[in-house]
């Protein structure tokens, strides 16, 4: 897809695939045929920028034809750079500006809370995005709140566009930071599909604070060319690349 665009971010792509794939496969309770439904789970993508394996895991789903992946950022494509729920279904709630996506899914989470629903909301951030001051703003209400009906999955990959974060502003203790906002933490390894789908899927109710899970990844992982690179937070392969990545994927 980005190949074919000329354009994209296959770097977080590859560091979030595990993530999308394990919550859409074993975690959401999610049907793409009633995309709608008020009982459905709810998953916000923040990083909005990382298009490419979102649409791939909807595909992958059901919620449009895979054919339709051609299409990715061609003009009045319904695959836009970021998502867009006004073109596409399964699509919870726009994004793209960074910060944004927690603060909405807070707000779906006071709703259900309020409904005593029992759906659950699911926001995938990347780490350099937690730069952001509105996360922590978001991340205090949520605690105050006990929304436990709320996980945050942070796609650690430690690498945002141009440095690593830890260079730009540092993030360390991570862990200990959710928890004086009053969440639940678990750490994980981003790229073990079973570690995820035990923390994502273990029971929420009587947890009493929303969870976060730290998943451990790589920027790039699966091809070896964009592995832990910063450069390839946003780039697009020449062919010779692309034909390196793909045979690194597909063996």
């Amino acid at each position: 897809m980005v190949y074919e665009a000329r354009q994209g971010h296959p770097g977080g792509d590859f560091s979030a695939a595990d993530i999308l794939a394990t919550l859409y496969f074993g975690v959401l309770r999610h049907d793409p045929e009633t995309p709608d439904d008020p009982g459905r789970d709810r998953f916000v993508m923040s990083k909005g920028h990382c298009t490419g394996a979102f649409y791939a895991v909807l595909a992958a789903a059901g919620y449009f034809p895979e054919a339709d992946l051609k299409t990715y950022m061609e003009p009045l494509s319904m695959l836009n750079g970021h998502p867009n729920r006004n073109y596409l279904p399964g699509v919870e709630t726009n994004t793209g500006p960074l910060g944004h996506g927690l603060p909405v899914a807070v707000g779906i989470a006071i709703a259900g809370q309020m409904d005593k629903a029992d759906y659950r909301t699911f926001v995938l951030t990347g780490d350099g995005e937690l730069q952001e001051g509105s996360n922590w703003e978001a991340a205090l209400t949520a605690g105050h709140r006990g929304l436990e009906n709320l996980t945050l999955i942070v796609d650690r990959n430690r690498l945002q566009q141009g440095a690593r974060t830890e260079d730009t502003a540092s993030l360390d203790p991570l862990d200990d930071k959710w928890r004086a906002f009053g969440w639940h933490v678990e750490m994980v390894d981003g790229h073990d599909p079973a570690q995820l789908l035990a923390v994502l899927s273990a029971p929420a109710r009587g947890r009493g604070k929303p969870l976060c899970v730290i998943a451990n990844t790589y920027k790039g992982k699966g091809v070896s060319f964009m592995h832990d690179n910063v450069v390839w937070h946003h780039g697009v392969p020449n062919k010779e690349q692309y034909e390196q990545a793909m045979a690194e994927l597909v063996r």
